[in-house]
């Protein structure tokens, strides 16, 4: 059984599970029934962020436009353009033992594409959550259920995964956004054109 999550809350996955290295982090949701003339498009990225809770290079933004980060620790694994279907919509893996000594933690957000345009925002999106599972079993070791917080956000941090004396842990914030990811990324140190 998983660990169900409230907003706030932390758990180590490394502690009870040894030798744990390869995770997926799944992010899903589902659209209200509104309809806004468009698809709505989310879109997860991984922030790699050191003390100072910033990144230290552009790189250390992995999106669907930059997919792998350079230490080989985090890939993302494309862009789902609707959303549609059951599960998880969108997938980004870690390799814990990758990443860099002076990365602290990993920022999982998600952002609405072109919400402004398309008058879109997080009201309209329903069952979002965010889970964590062991890549090589296929074991689900941890789940964030967002619920129905959103109102006129575009972007939402959802989690983050982060080192503490040597153990890897999950803390779910549910914490969103309005300027979508301009804001995220001027947030995080990153410069958007």
């Amino acid at each position: 059984m998983p660990v169900c999550l409230q907003k706030g809350q932390k758990v180590s996955l490394t502690k009870g599970n040894p030798g744990l290295d390869k995770v997926v982090v799944g992010i899903g949701w589902d659209i209200n029934q509104f309809d806004t003339g468009s698809d709505f498009d989310l879109d997860a990225a991984a922030f790699l962020l050191g003390a100072n809770g910033r990144t230290t290079r552009q790189e250390d933004f992995v999106f669907f436009g930059n997919k792998e980060h350079p230490s080989g620790a985090v890939t993302h694994m494309g862009d789902n353009l609707t959303g549609d279907g059951d599960g998880d919509d969108e997938q980004i893996k870690v390799e814990l033992s990758k990443v860099p000594a002076t990365i602290e933690k990993i920022a999982f957000t998600v952002t609405i594409y072109d919400a402004e345009t398309r008058r879109q925002n997080f009201g309209q999106v329903n069952n979002a959550f965010v889970r964590v599972y062991n890549e090589q079993t296929g074991e689900e070791l941890l789940r964030y259920d967002l619920g129905e917080d959103f109102s006129i956000e575009t972007a939402a941090v959802f989690g983050e995964l982060y080192k503490n004396n040597g153990e890897w842990k999950f803390n779910a914030i549910g914490c969103g956004y309005q300027g979508g990811l301009a804001a995220l990324c001027a947030n995080y140190g990153i410069e958007t054109e």
